[in-house]
């Protein structure tokens, strides 16, 4: 054996051992965060599964194994209600209508704050007001505002606008899903001004300098150097917000219970479990729900990320 051969061995030993003690320690970090991901997110997601393919009722649940007698008649049931499918469209309204209000006023936003001038900082930080304020306040103000009797915008209304009556803002269709999405729109457009701002300040403005050199009008450099530099950030905020208002849940309820034809998936699916007792029924009906999720989600993959991916 030759020297050099032996000193390469204790050598690629401490190596190994070191790369050892480094993932043992790295996994003793890690596996504090796994235990909480599996205890709050896995587990319950798995339980749910499982409650969807029984017939359980809400007093039957704590007497029921895990291994019950399974089926799917809570699919079939769902899937050929009708008014599942009202609510599932009354979700995409309220989803897309959400999703594109807040992102178009979020830009707005974020273009009339661009440039420097006295007090930004502060009208920035007030833009976020709407976000950061608990929803059980600014929907209780909201109803404050939109009451039919003593609400100050009907007030306003018939005083300054001419309107014959009060109108119903909470409780009438269709004016009751428009408000939902009024508030929507009102109350997360501070989450994609704060995205789109923050990609703003990393566009070269050698870029927008050479284009106004060119003699380009405002609206051609927003239409051929902003907004092409935008687009990913748009495309991601226009996910993110679908899946947060397919499963929103607090702010429509909390306006108008889900009634006057704002019932919505989450608030049906709410409806579901404590007003028929059908843990089975409600549990399917998320999973459905679940499963359009994971569809929006394998879109933005399939068109989005792999164009980022190849462009890089």
């Amino acid at each position: 054996m030759s020297a050099s051969s032996a000193l390469t061995r204790p050598r690629r030993r401490r190596r190994n051992s070191a790369a050892a003690r480094a993932n043992r320690d790295g996994l003793l970090m890690v596996g504090p965060t796994v235990v909480i991901v599996v205890a709050v997110v896995v587990l319950p997601v798995l339980w749910n599964v499982v409650l969807s393919f029984q017939s359980l009722s809400l007093v039957q649940i704590h007497t029921s194994g895990i291994f019950g007698e399974f089926t799917l008649d809570n699919f079939t049931k769902v899937l050929a209600d009708p008014d599942f499918w009202a609510s599932l469209r009354t979700t995409v309204i309220y989803a897309v209508g959400g999703t594109a209000g807040s992102i178009a006023l979020g830009l707005v936003a974020a273009l009339a704050l661009r440039r420097r001038f006295p007090g930004r900082g502060v009208v920035r930080a007030a833009m976020l007001l709407p976000y950061v304020a608990p929803v059980v306040a600014v929907a209780f103000v909201w109803q404050m505002m939109l009451n039919s009797q003593f609400g100050v915008v009907n007030i306003w209304g018939q005083k300054l606008l001419g309107w014959n009556g009060p109108v119903d803002f909470l409780g009438q269709a269709p004016y009751a899903l428009v408000t939902v999405i009024a508030f929507e729109i009102w109350r997360y457009f501070p989450f994609a001004f704060l995205f789109i701002t923050a990609r703003l300040q990393a566009v070269p403005g050698d870029i927008e300098e050479a284009a106004l050199v060119d003699g380009a009008t405002p609206t051609q450099r927003f239409a051929y150097v902003l907004l092409p530099q935008l687009a990913n950030v748009i495309a991601l905020l226009s996910v993110l917000r679908l899946i947060m208002n397919f499963n929103k849940f607090d702010d429509v309820y909390l306006l108008t219970g889900g009634g006057a034809g704002t019932d919505v998936a989450a608030v049906r699916v709410y409806d579901y479990l404590t007003g028929q007792f059908d843990v089975g029924g409600a549990a399917a009906q998320a999973l459905v729900l679940a499963a359009i999720l994971v569809g929006f989600l394998l879109i933005y993959v399939k068109f989005f990320v792999r164009k980022e991916v190849d462009a890089s």
